[in-house]
């Protein structure tokens, strides 16, 4: 697919949709974010970047589970649990906020559709819930990520600012993560 060839560029089952300038500046290495309402106390975003190398390739990055302390600096562990046709997988994380640090673990459900997509599904966690969706599609040479999250945390924080912070954050960790994949490519 080459992006400077369509009006407009959905990508396939976020229900998130580029235009012509919006495409421009991903592909200059932009991330594009979309923030919406989950919970009175939760947040959910879905953020999308371009990557300049093939889907496959992208595929054995992001399926490396523990390589994800690299990608999301605020996780500090991670780990399978169990292989197979769904994984298990155990997270670790810590985040500093204003006046305090809160430390979270989760375990997640998760379950892959090869080279496409990867759905985490927690099943326990100190969250009240957590999902997540990562998607990979093929644009020109390179690849689109999209990774969705929705999540509350079991500490009563009003969603506004879990919004704001994953509307922040979001986009700093896929750059952390666009710079680790395409580092030996």
């Amino acid at each position: 697919m080459s992006v400077t060839h369509i009006s407009e560029l959905m990508i396939t089952g976020s229900g998130m949709t580029w235009n012509q300038e919006q495409q421009r500046l991903m592909m200059q290495g932009e991330i594009l974010v979309q923030t919406r309402s989950h919970t009175v106390c939760g947040g959910a975003v879905s953020a999308c970047m371009y990557l300049p190398i093939a889907r496959s390739q992208v595929w054995q990055k992001i399926t490396d589970y523990p390589l994800w302390v690299q990608y999301f600096p605020d996780i500090t562990k991670s780990v399978v649990l169990q292989q197979g046709e769904v994984k298990r997988l155990y997270q670790k994380a810590q985040k500093s906020f204003f006046f305090f640090t809160a430390q979270v673990e989760i375990y997640l459900k998760v379950v892959e559709v090869t080279g496409q997509q990867v759905n985490f599904q927690m099943e326990k966690g100190t969250f009240l819930d957590f999902s997540a969706n990562l998607e990979l599609q093929d644009c020109g040479k390179g690849t689109l990520l999209t990774y969705s999250v929705q999540a509350t945390p079991d500490i009563p924080i009003p969603s506004i600012f879990i919004q704001q912070a994953m509307n922040l954050e979001l986009p700093a960790n896929m750059r952390k993560m666009r710079q680790v994949i395409c580092q030996d490519n």
